[in-house]
C-alpha cells in the first residue's frame, strides 16, 4: 500500500493501515523520544503515547500543511517535551545516582548521529552555523526558546525570529 493510500485508510480508521504506520514510523520515532528524554522505559510509554495521538488525531494531517513524518515527528517531540517538563518526571529525576549525569551531559553536547539517524544531516549541513546550532538545541536536544537564548547569549526574540527563519530555509532543502 502507498503512503498516501496509507494515510487515507488511517484517517478512515483503518486498524491495519494504523498498524503498518506503526511498522513503518516506531524505531525512528523511538530513536527521537529517547534522544529527548534519556530513559528506556519512559521512552517506550512516550512511544505509545505518540502513537495513541496518531490515531485519535489522524483525521487532523493535512497534506498541504506538511509530509506526514514530519507530522509524526513533531508529535513526538512535543509528547517528550511534555514528558520531561512534567513533575512526575523531575521528581523520578531527583533521584538518579551521578552516573546517569554524565550520558546527559553527553548527548547534550552531541547530536549529529541523532540528526543523521532520520536523515536529515545532508540538508542540515546545507544551513548557515546559526541555524544548524539552533535546530541542534531546539528540535534535537530539546531546549526551549528561553534556555536556548540563554545557552547562545542572544535575545529571546532573536532566538524565536531566527528560529522561523531557520526552520523555512530547512522546508526549502527539504522539499
Amino acid at each position: 500500500m502507498q503512503q498516501d493510500q496509507l494515510i487515507i485508510e488511517l484517517q478512515s480508521g483503518n486498524e491495519k493501515a494504523f498498524e503498518r504506520i506503526y511498522q513503518l514510523y516506531s524505531v525512528s520515532t523511538y530513536g527521537i523520544i529517547y534522544s529527548i528524554i534519556r530513559d528506556e522505559k519512559v521512552s517506550e510509554e512516550v512511544l505509545q503515547d505518540v502513537f495513541l495521538k496518531i490515531w485519535n488525531n489522524a483525521p487532523t494531517y493535512d497534506t498541504n500543511k506538511g509530509r506526514f513524518f514530519t507530522w509524526i515527528l513533531n508529535i513526538a517531540r512535543n509528547a517528550s517535551i511534555d514528558k520531561i517538563r512534567s513533575k512526575d518526571f523531575k521528581n523520578k529525576q531527583l533521584n538518579l545516582k551521578s552516573d546517569n549525569f554524565v550520558d546527559i551531559l553527553e548527548a547534550k553536547s552531541n547530536s549529529s548521529g541523532k540528526i543523521d539517524a532520520i536523515g536529515l544531516q545532508k540538508y542540515i549541513d546545507l544551513l548557515e552555523p546559526m541555524c544548524k546550532k539552533l535546530i541542534d538545541l531546539l528540535f534535537f536536544k530539546g531546549f526551549t526558546q528561553k534556555e536556548t537564548a540563554e545557552e547562545l547569549d542572544i535575545p529571546l526574540g532573536t532566538v524565536k525570529t531566527k528560529n522561523r527563519v531557520c526552520i523555512d530555509k530547512l522546508r526549502s532543502n527539504v522539499l
